[in-house]
């Protein structure tokens, strides 16, 4: 089956996983503010979510390995791979801040090569595959333009467990916010990456995601025109913890900024 095909299947199983989501987030006003009540409603849909995925995008590409989040058996090393975040943003789904998504992520052969990303609250199908240009909801979508960073607007996420780089961020930040035109950070670094795929956010820098938070975002802005580094300028992004996505205009300026700001 060819790549289009592949993720115009992959968009339908996604667009029914996101409708459960969206049905399951109506409930968040009905469970107690304990603690353990709220875990358990994330801990589930999460499951859920992940099990339908992986039953759907198994029937797809038969033999695929999984690469995912939750409780699915990691295989690795097949010809197909498949890298799934069921449910990116529990935070913002626990508190009813509409900025969630699912992400899905497809390598071939160790390359990717296809996502899928669809933020939840505002319907937003965002998807790509290679050489096949990059779309929001069937339309196609590009970086933006912008050469100056100065006039540019930055996405990020904040440390929330590991603090071992803490004083890194905040000397980043500090930077950023006095030589760009704004910082934002929405919850879901899915959401971030398409927002640069289509010209929202020209640049989005994190550190200690995982290869399920930035697969599909990606190759959607490598197919948008962006580009995907990591700090260093590599392309150890997907599994290094480390990812730069931007405009092709900033990226060398904003990845000079990570390198002496995180000392790589």
């Amino acid at each position: 089956m060819e790549l289009k095909a592949i993720c115009e299947k992959t968009n339908s199983i996604v667009l029914e996983v996101g409708k459960f989501i969206r049905e399951q987030s109506q409930r968040i006003h009905e469970i107690t503010v304990e603690e353990k009540d709220a875990n358990n409603l994330v801990s589930f849909v999460d499951r859920k979510a992940e099990d339908m995925l992986v039953n759907e995008l198994g029937k797809l590409v038969p033999g695929a390995g999984f690469i995912t989040e939750e409780d699915t058996p990691n295989v690795e090393g097949k010809t197909w791979e498949w890298i799934i975040d069921p449910l990116d943003g529990t935070t913002n789904f626990l508190y009813g801040v509409p900025c969630f998504s699912v992400s899905i992520g497809l390598r071939r052969e160790g390359k990717l090569v296809a996502g899928v990303i669809y933020e939840i609250s505002r319907d937003e199908l965002f998807f790509a595959w290679e050489e096949g240009k990059a779309y929001l909801n069937n339309r196609a979508i590009r970086v933006s333009q912008r050469k100056n960073m100065r006039l540019c607007l930055l996405a990020t996420g904040f440390p929330f467990r590991d603090f071992s780089n803490l004083e890194n961020y905040l000397e980043t930040f500090g930077y950023l916010m006095r030589h760009t035109r704004g910082l934002r950070r929405l919850g879901s670094a899915a959401v971030d990456m398409a927002y640069v795929a289509c010209g929202r956010f020209d640049g989005f820098f994190e550190f200690n995601l995982n290869s399920w938070d930035v697969a599909a975002g990606a190759i959607i802005v490598k197919e948008a025109g962006g580009v995907v580094t990591d700090f260093s300028g590599g392309e150890n992004y997907l599994f290094g913890k480390q990812i730069i996505a931007s405009n092709p205009f900033i990226i060398r300026e904003l990845g000079k900024v990570l390198q002496q700001k995180f000392r790589v």
